[in-house]
């Protein structure tokens, strides 16, 4: 390497010589890719453009005619893999490679790549069937990835607005095939499950070759699908086609018409359901009134329904003969009281004082209130108090005697 600054740049010549010397020290490689344009110039030379069959990217390419010869005739966008050097160009500072074998990918070969392709992504379960997400009854709006002014696109939104007129659409029209179709179509998938209102996206082209198809096989793209979180539909080709976009996808149609009738309810089948669910409503209100209806009935037939009086009268009576035993036995129950109040006023009578008096006892008290028990301990002269049965008197002592 050298060194350059602002005031000793290095000529052109040193740089592209530099970079010639560079690059002839890569040695040949194998490049797989597909032909977008081929000229064959006099002098036996053939020129060719390599595109990458997954991204926008291409390789000018040059090799004798006998080495283009041994691969004649090439189809239109044929899978090729060369073997390859790199030349650099000093005079006009191009970088070409220059092929000193072509070899044509078969459909054969294809296959066998697609297979362990698969079995890469099984493996890692992106065709599991627990990743698939049920679409959605009836989405805000329908994300479609189709090619330009293609019969798949409007068999989709012909068929999705005959069944759900009020459907709306999110149009994306890309390149289907060829070297743009999985660039394109990856970046209007990327864009479609950025908007929120989009809830399921479907992804379509009618049928083509095998190799027509090979851009919905690309393992970019099929990642790229498995990451998405809005459900995806597959309509690609025919019920025979299987890419392996299939197989990654939330739902596989085997048509355009098919994803169209997948993604949105018919109008009329739903109207219909709804008439009949609102007919069997009806009905089933009208059978449970009626059998209300009919118990109502029954209790207005039976005998206490047609005289209600009849549990009143009957109450009445018990009533009746429950006060009438309460009265006789309270009435019993005050006589046996009445009579032991009787004695026992009968009783007292008998212990009292009064009653005592009324059989001609009296009650002598001295002059201060105390009873005379004893005649012996008065003093003559003293003052006494006698009670009898009606009123009292008062009595001096003459002369006290003993017994």
């Amino acid at each position: 390497m050298f060194e350059t600054s602002s005031e000793s740049p290095a000529p052109v010549r040193v740089v592209s010589e530099a970079i010639k010397e560079y690059v002839e020290r890569l040695g040949p490689i194998w490049i797989e890719g597909e032909i977008s344009e081929l000229n064959e110039r006099s002098g036996g030379m053939a020129f060719m453009r390599l595109r990458d069959t997954s991204v926008d990217m291409s390789l000018s390419v040059m090799c004798y005619k006998n080495v283009l010869a041994a691969v004649q005739p090439l189809p239109a966008n044929a899978r090729v893999v060369i073997h390859a050097k790199a030349s650099w160009f000093t005079k006009n500072g191009s970088l070409t490679m220059s092929a000193k074998e072509i070899r044509q990918v078969g459909v054969g070969e294809l296959l066998a790549r697609l297979e362990a392709l698969k079995g890469v992504l099984a493996a890692e379960g992106l065709f599991s069937a627990d990743r698939k997400v049920a679409l959605p009854l009836l989405p805000r709006k329908v994300g479609l990835i189709c090619g330009r002014n293609t019969d798949a696109e409007k068999d989709v939104v012909e068929n999705a607005r005959r069944r759900w007129p009020a459907v709306e659409f999110e149009i994306r029209e890309v390149a289907v095939q060829g070297a743009a179709a999985v660039v394109e179509v990856s970046e209007a998938l990327r864009e479609l499950e950025s908007i929120e209102d989009v809830d399921v996206i479907i992804i379509t082209r009618g049928g083509g070759s095998f190799e027509d198809l090979l851009p919905f096989s690309d393992e970019s793209l099929v990642r790229l699908a498995a990451s998405c979180e809005t459900p995806i539909v597959s309509a690609i080709g025919h019920e025979k086609d299987s890419p392996l976009l299939d197989l990654v996808a939330d739902y596989r149609a085997s048509t355009p018409t098919d994803a169209a009738k997948r993604v949105v309810p018919d109008i009329e089948q739903e109207i219909a359901d709804i008439n009949k669910i609102r007919d069997r409503i009806y009905r089933r209100l009208v059978s449970m009134i009626d059998y209300e209806l009919n118990q109502i009935s029954q209790l207005r037939n039976r005998p206490v329904m047609k005289d209600p009086s009849v549990m009143v009268k009957v109450r009445v009576e018990e009533l009746n003969a429950l006060r009438d035993r309460s009265h006789r036995g309270f009435k019993a129950l005050l006589d046996i009281e009445k009579k032991e109040i009787k004695g026992v006023i009968a009783h007292l009578r008998s212990l009292s004082p009064q009653s005592t008096m009324d059989r001609g006892y009296s009650v002598v008290q001295s002059d201060d209130g105390k009873i005379v028990r004893d005649a012996t301990k008065l003093k003559a002269g003293a003052v006494l108090r006698i009670r009898a049965a009606k009123g009292e008197a008062r009595a001096s002592v003459l002369e006290p005697k003993s017994e």
